[in-house]
C-alpha cells in the first residue's frame, strides 16, 4: 500500500496547491493593485443546499462576465465564482461610489421580493476570503397594527478591509438599513446601486487569516458542549466494558468450567447452550456472494473514514476550503477500492464461493449503485431548479473517469490479489453434514428487536456530535474541532464492537447459530438511529423546506446512513468472528 498512499498524497497536494494558487497569485499587493473579488452564489439562508448563480438575481454585472476555474471539490460545493464590478484595489478608500443604474422590471422586482422574503443570503470571495451578506430585509412598522410589511431592497454595501503591510488579512460587508429602496409594489424601480470601501491595519499574521472562521466552534462554551459528549461516550463505554468483563467473562468462565467437568463425567450426557451447536457455528452464511461484498464495501469505507480523519488531523481541511475535502472524497475513494476487492474476493473464497468475478462485480456497485442513482435523481432535480448544484458535464465525466480508470482497475488488481492469497477458513470446530433445528425463541430474541439494542448504545454515544455535524453540513455553522470528532468515532467503533459481542453470545447460548448476517445486522444498525435523527433534525432542528432542499437532506443522508450500515456491520462481524473462534478454540469439539 506504500504506493498507493504516496500517489493518494501527491493528488492531494496537488488539489491544496491548486486551491491556494487558483488566482495566480502569492497574494501580495502594492497600494492601487487589483485584487480580485469573485460573486459567487445567492440562496436562502435555511436551505444551504438550494443556492443559484449570482447573477440569477438582476444585480450589476461587468460587461463581460468570466467564470473563474475550479477544482473537482469546488465544483461538487456548488461553488461557481464569476467575476464582479466591485473594485476593491488595495489599500484604496472609497466613498458611495456608483456601481450601476439599473431599471427593474416588474418581474425583476416581483423576483427580488421572493428572494427577501426568503432570507437570501450572497456569498463572495476577496482574496480567497469568503463572506457574506443579506441582499434586503423585511421591515414592519412598530406601530402599524396591520399586516402590512415593507420590502427593501439594499443599494449600498460597505467593504471594511483589514491589511498588514502587502496583505489582505480580513473582509466584512455591511448592508446599510437606511439606504434601502422599497420593493413591496410590483412596479418599475429605478435603483442607483452603490459600495464604499474603508482599509485598516492589523496585526494579524498572514498565516492566522482563516483563524477567525475555526475560532467560533472552539469557543469555550462549544468546547464545553464538545468535551460533555466525549465523556458521556466514554462513561458508555466503561459502562459497556465492564459489563462485559464482569458479566460476560464470568459467565464464559463457568461455562468452560461446566463444559470440562461434562467432558470428564460422561460422553453421552446431553450437551446444552453454545457447545451443543459446536457443528453449526461455522456453517457458512445464505447468500455468499453478497455477504462478501458487504464485508468488503464495509472495510474500503472504514478505511476511506481513517484516512479522511489523519488529513482532517494535520490540517489539510482549514475552514473554508471544502473544496479538498471534496476532491480527498472522491480520490481516496478510488484509491481505496483495491481494499474492497481484496477483503471480498478473499472471504468469498474463504467461504468457498465459486464466481469470484460476479462478486467483484457486486462489490464495485453494492455502494456506488445506490450512490449513483441518488446522484442521478438529485442531479436532474437541480437541472430542473437550474440551481448551482447540477453538476456540469466536465466534472460528471471527470468523474467517470476517475471511477473507470483509477477505481475499478484497482478493484480488479485487489480481487485478483485476494483470489491468489485465498487461504482456508480457520474453524475450531467441523461443520455437520445437517444444520440442527433452530428452538423456538422469544420475541425480543428476534433480529429487529436485537438490532434496536445493538444500535441504540452506539448511537447513544455520538448523538450530541451529530448536532454540530449536521449544523455543519446542513447549514452555516463551522466545525473544526476534528480531534474530539476523531475520539468519538473511534469510541463508536469500540462501542459497536463490544455490543455486537454481546448480542453474538446470547445468541449463541439461545442454540441459535444463524450468527454470521445477524452481526451484521446488529453491527450496523446505528445507520438506523442515524436516519431517525436525520427526520427528527429536519422538522425540529432546521427551518429547511421546498421539493429541492428536502430531496436534498434525505436522499444524501440515506446514502451516508448506508454507508454507516456497511462499514459499522463490517465492524460487527469482524468482532464477532474474533469472539466466536476464540471461545469454540477453548473447548474441546467432537
Amino acid at each position: 500500500m506504500g504506493r498507493v498512499d504516496g500517489v493518494l498524497l501527491f493528488i492531494l497536494l496537488g488539489a491544496c496547491a491548486l486551491r491556494a494558487g487558483a488566482d495566480g497569485s502569492d497574494h501580495r499587493y502594492k497600494e492601487g493593485d487589483h485584487v480580485p473579488l469573485y460573486a459567487n452564489k445567492v440562496g436562502p439562508l435555511h436551505n444551504p443546499s438550494e443556492t443559484y448563480r449570482y447573477y440569477d438575481l438582476p444585480f450589476c454585472s461587468p460587461d463581460h462576465i468570466t467564470e473563474k476555474k475550479e477544482a473537482l471539490g469546488e465544483v461538487l460545493n456548488g461553488d461557481r465564482l464569476v467575476n464582479s464590478p466591485y473594485e476593491l484595489n488595495f489599500h484604496e478608500d472609497k466613498q458611495s461610489k456608483s456601481l450601476c443604474k439599473k431599471t427593474l422590471l416588474k418581474e425583476d422586482v416581483a423576483k427580488i421580493r421572493d428572494a427577501v422574503s426568503k432570507d437570501y443570503y450572497f456569498q463572495m470571495f476577496y482574496d480567497d476570503l469568503p463572506f457574506w451578506g443579506f441582499i434586503g430585509r423585511i421591515e414592519k412598522e412598530k406601530f402599524d397594527l396591520s399586516e402590512n410589511e415593507k420590502y427593501l431592497l439594499f443599494k449600498h454595501i460597505h467593504f471594511d478591509i483589514l491589511y498588514n503591510d502587502d496583505r489582505v488579512i480580513e473582509i466584512n460587508v455591511l448592508s446599510d438599513p437606511n439606504m434601502s429602496i422599497d420593493i413591496t409594489d410590483d412596479k418599475e424601480v429605478d435603483v442607483d446601486f452603490s459600495y464604499s470601501v474603508s482599509w485598516k491595519k492589523t496585526d494579524i499574521a498572514f498565516e492566522r487569516r482563516m483563524d477567525k472562521y475555526s475560532r467560533i466552534s472552539s469557543m469555550p462554551k462549544h468546547l464545553e458542549v464538545h468535551w460533555f459528549s466525549i465523556n458521556n461516550s466514554c462513561v458508555t463505554v466503561l459502562l459497556l466494558t465492564g459489563f462485559l468483563a464482569t458479566i460476560l467473562m464470568r459467565v464464559l468462565k463457568n461455562d468452560f468450567i461446566r463444559y470440562s467437568r461434562d467432558e470428564e463425567s460422561s460422553e453421552d450426557q446431553e450437551e446444552t447452550g453454545w457447545k451443543y451447536i459446536h457443528g453449526d457455528v461455522f456453517r457458512f452464511p445464505k447468500h455468499k456472494s453478497l455477504f462478501s461484498a458487504v464485508i468488503g464495501s464495509g472495510t474500503q469505507l472504514l478505511a476511506l473514514a481513517v484516512f479522511i480523519f489523519l488529513l482532517a488531523l494535520v490540517g489539510v481541511f482549514y475552514p473554508y476550503n471544502r473544496g479538498v475535502f471534496f476532491t480527498a472524497l472522491v480520490v481516496i475513494y478510488a484509491l481505496t477500492s483495491g481494499i474492497a476487492g481484496y477483503t471480498a474476493s478473499n472471504l468469498y473464497l474463504q467461504l468457498e464461493g465459486t464466481n469470484w468475478v460476479r462478486n467483484l462485480l457486486l462489490t464495485g456497485c453494492l455502494f456506488c449503485g445506490p450512490l449513483f442513482l441518488t446522484f442521478c435523481f438529485l442531479n436532474t432535480v437541480a437541472i430542473a431548479y437550474n440551481a448551482t448544484a447540477a453538476l456540469p458535464i466536465g466534472t460528471i465525466g471527470v468523474i467517470l473517469l476517475i471511477w473507470m480508470l483509477v477505481a475499478s482497475p484497482l478493484l480488479v488488481l485487489g480481487g485478483v490479489a485476494g483470489k491468489n492469497n485465498k487461504v482456508e477458513f480457520h474453524a475450531p470446530c467441523r461443520t455437520t453434514k445437517y444444520p440442527r433445528e433452530i428452538p423456538q425463541l422469544p420475541w425480543y430474541r428476534g433480529t429487529i428487536p436485537q438490532m434496536a439494542m445493538a444500535g441504540f448504545l452506539p448511537f447513544s454515544a455520538i448523538y450530541l456530535e451529530l448536532y454540530y455535524i449536521f449544523a455543519s453540513v446542513w447549514g452555516h455553522k463551522i466545525y473544526t474541532i476534528y480531534g474530539i470528532l476523531f475520539i468519538v468515532f473511534i469510541i463508536l467503533i469500540i462501542v459497536t464492537a463490544f455490543i455486537t459481542v454481546a448480542l453474538t453470545y446470547f445468541q449463541l447460548a439461545a442454540e441459535d447459530h444463524e450468527w454470521w448476517w445477524r452481526s451484521i445486522l446488529c453491527g450496523g444498525s446505528t445507520g438506523f438511529f442515524i436516519l431517525f435523527y436525520c427526520l427528527y433534525y429536519y422538522h425540529a432542528r432546521s427551518d429547511m423546506s421546498g421539493f429541492m432542499q428536502t430531496t436534498f437532506f434525505f436522499g444524501y443522508m440515506a446514502c451516508i446512513c448506508y454507508g454507516f450500515f456497511l462499514m459499522l456491520g463490517t465492524v460487527g462481524f469482524r468482532a464477532s468472528l474474533i469472539f466466536v473462534r476464540h471461545i469454540y478454540h477453548s473447548i474441546k469439539c467432537e
